[in-house]
């Protein structure tokens, strides 16, 4: 079986890196603990925190809903049978991961916490350097110029 049919070769699923964030933030909260306002939430940054991560939840519903529309995998542990360029995939290559970002920093200011959006940077590289890339990389191997071409049109993150 060909390197291309086996999939990305990703051996999790990509939520676990953002959960991981959360957990290392918790660990780090319990020795320091480290807040967005040591005051507490206001409504402004209660507001701003549900409307991130709103957005966020919608953002990755619909990544996900397009994809089982168009009945091709959602799990990157799988082979791609479809390049998928429609729906919030017109506007960035990478919806569902967007969207988790936004529930994790909206989340964040919600529960008033600064040490996940320390992390933040942390999770956005394994994603980038464990999930995505090998995602392109497969991508390219299955669909070629055809790729290459939505890659041009269309920006990884957003």
């Amino acid at each position: 079986m060909s390197a291309d049919a086996q999939g990305p070769g990703i051996r999790f699923p990509p939520p676990f890196v953002y959960v991981g964030g959360w957990l290392l933030a918790w660990l780090l909260d319990r020795r320091f603990e480290f807040r967005v306002d040591g005051a507490g939430p206001g409504s402004v940054q209660a507001t701003l925190g549900l409307a991130i991560l709103a957005v966020g939840l919608a953002v990755n519903f619909w990544g996900l809903l397009t994809f089982a529309r168009y009945r091709t995998a959602i799990m990157p542990t799988r082979p791609a049978r479809l390049l998928v360029g429609v729906g919030p995939y017109r506007f960035t290559r990478n919806p569902m991961y967007v969207g988790l970002t936004g529930l994790y920093v909206g989340l964040a200011l919600l529960v008033n916490w600064a040490w996940p959006l320390v992390a933040l940077p942390l999770v956005l590289a394994v994603i980038s350097a464990y999930v995505i890339r090998r995602e392109e990389r497969h991508l390219r191997a299955v669909f070629g110029a055809t790729y290459d071409d939505y890659c041009r049109r269309v920006r990884r993150w957003i």
